[in-house]
């Protein structure tokens, strides 16, 4: 499924003529510097293709004859190549520079192009190097190289002639099977070409289909590696061309840090406004453009009535996968196959989950990765845990509850941190408090809103009140006061309520002595309020109760600082 899946968008990309994507034995490469040779074999020049300073220099990137998959041994790409290939440098160079040449001599047809080609190959270049400003770094760095005849603006391979006769070569093999995907015959690949781009992984790439020991082969194939799952090469160079295609464009987004996250692409079977926001509304917003978040967010609420991501482009196929790096080889962590329409109602649903009341300062909607960190250890993504990005993910478009460890783990911040419930874990908190609600309602459960809610049953939440209630107190009895009793109480308020309480209330009548006559009865009739809808102080809370209880206090500190529209005022 997900192998037809990705060729389905290959051969979507492929139709016309279009540089998105590589055609069939062509692969895109950076190639930073190109050696340019006259009719002779000379070699005239070297050009930089990079664009930049310093170490953010781009190289410029072209459609080449798809490289050969390189191992310990000596194996030469067509016509471009390191420059241990091309300029025979390094302990093989020797040898490398000559496996480049052969394949020359054997594949390219007999022109002038090829007889400056071989020329230039067969001479010492060793001396004429030096010569040029960039050779240093090249020596160094062993960048990737292309050839260019002199007068041409083409790179060799560009040529007309020699196109066509990589493009025939790519067409010209040996049928010796039926394709697992397409059901075709095709000629069955033994090596598939490596995946780039996944974090974390390998930089030589990694393998979603591979074999290398006997015990992984079956049904007599041994030895015979890809042969034990047979993919025809046209099948094998779609989805690879195309994975690798998606890891480089727009159509990616990071879950998690490179370390223990997910390498997400996407993509529809058709062209489709969702295809461009998908990203934007789970990435973090860019400093350039931190509003682009918001507008396709607005417009995914706005569409059951603009018809925008529903009504035009609902029944249209869409994918999410998510991988992982697993030594050689990449694992498949997340795979979902659905419509337009189910992906834009889950995630409207995920937003919609979040909202909570908060100040014009804070962002518009949460990120994937912002609501992450601040459910990991000093907000820092790279203690967020190995598994819970690819489960919250998947929570989110499957429209599942959230992962059960997820509120735990921002309770247990709040808690480290002071009783800080910033917004945006108060956002998460409720997310996950509603959706545990849907699946597990009882008669006396009560959705949490986005604002104040004086009459939540929950006795978790009226205690978050109180609590709430009683640090104002302490507030405007000692203005300016550096600490409060939610930096020494609010881990044990929130979990061992009848051990603090009593205390604090107990406290509440020193402070209330000091404030203005008119406002402490004001405050004393909130106690009064709140106190009623509590028969007694329990000795614990349970897990749900305490995310109750940060929201509570969370909407009443909220409620505290909104504005005062009142004819009082």
């Amino acid at each position: 499924m997900i192998l037809r899946a990705l060729k389905g968008y290959y051969d979507r990309k492929a139709v016309g003529s279009n540089d998105e994507i590589a055609p069939e034995g062509w692969e895109r490469k950076e190639i930073p510097f190109i050696a340019v040779i006259n009719d002779s074999g000379d070699l005239v020049g070297i050009e930089d293709t990079r664009e930049g300073e310093g170490k953010k220099k781009k190289a410029k990137s072209y459609f080449v004859p798809v490289g050969v998959k390189k191992t310990s041994g000596i194996a030469a790409n067509l016509l471009w190549d390191t420059a241990n290939y091309v300029f025979g440098i390094g302990e093989r160079g020797t040898e490398q520079k000559a496996a480049f040449a052969d394949r020359i001599r054997n594949e390219i047809p007999d022109t002038p192009i090829k007889t400056a080609l071989l020329s230039f190959l067969s001479a010492d270049q060793s001396e004429r190097l030096k010569t040029f400003d960039s050779w240093r770094e090249i020596a160094e760095g062993k960048p990737n190289i292309a050839i260019r005849l002199d007068g041409d603006s083409r790179l060799v391979f560009q040529n007309d002639q020699i196109k066509a006769t990589i493009d025939r070569q790519a067409q010209a093999k040996e049928i010796d099977g039926v394709c697992l995907v397409t059901g075709e015959r095709d000629r069955i690949s033994i090596l598939h070409t490596a995946i780039k781009g996944v974090w974390g992984a390998q930089t030589s790439g990694g393998n979603i289909v591979s074999f290398n020991q006997d015990s992984f082969s079956s049904y007599g194939l041994r030895g015979e590696q890809g042969k034990n799952a047979p993919i025809g090469e046209s099948t094998m160079f779609a989805y690879t061309t195309a994975l690798n295609t998606l890891l480089k464009s727009k159509q990616f987004l990071q879950i998690g840090d490179a370390k223990n996250g997910i390498s997400t692409v996407f993509w529809a079977t058709e062209e489709t406004l969702f295809e461009e926001a998908f990203g934007s509304i789970f990435a973090e917003p860019s400093k350039d453009n931190p509003d682009e978040n918001t507008k396709f967010i607005k417009a995914l609420f706005e569409s059951p009535q603009t018809g925008g991501f529903i009504e035009n482009d609902s029944a249209k196929k869409f994918y999410l996968l998510g991988l992982s790096p697993n030594a050689a080889r990449i694992s498949v962590r997340i795979w979902k196959a659905g419509t337009v329409g189910e992906f834009a109602k889950n995630i409207r649903t995920h937003f919609r989950d979040l909202e909570i009341i908060k100040s014009e300062k804070e962002p518009f909607y949460y990120s994937l990765w912002r609501l992450l960190v601040n459910a990991a250890i000093q907000d820092k993504s790279e203690n967020i845990p190995p598994n819970i990005a690819g489960d919250f993910m998947r929570s989110i478009i499957d429209g599942t509850p959230y992962p059960s460890s997820l509120l735990g783990l921002v309770l247990r911040r709040v808690k480290s941190d002071g009783g800080n419930v910033k917004p945006v874990r108060a956002a998460l908190i409720k997310a996950c408090l509603n959706r545990h609600m849907r699946i597990n309602k009882k008669p006396t459960d009560k959705e949490i809103t986005v604002a104040l809610d004086k009459d939540q049953p929950s006795i978790g939440y009226q205690l978050g009140r109180l609590f709430a209630a009683l640090e104002k107190i302490q507030e405007e009895a000692s203005p300016g006061i550096n600490a409060t009793i939610r930096d020494r109480y609010y881990g044990a308020a929130c979990s061992s309520p009848a051990s603090v309480f009593p205390t604090l209330l107990r406290l509440k009548n020193h402070h209330i002595a000091k404030i203005d006559v008119g406002r402490g009865v004001n405050l004393e009739k909130l106690l009064g309020e709140i106190v009623e809808r509590l028969d007694d102080f329990p000795a614990h809370l349970k897990l749900l109760e305490q995310g109750k209880f940060a929201i509570g206090y969370y909407h009443q500190r909220q409620d505290f600082f909104k504005p005062n529209t009142s004819k009082e005022k």
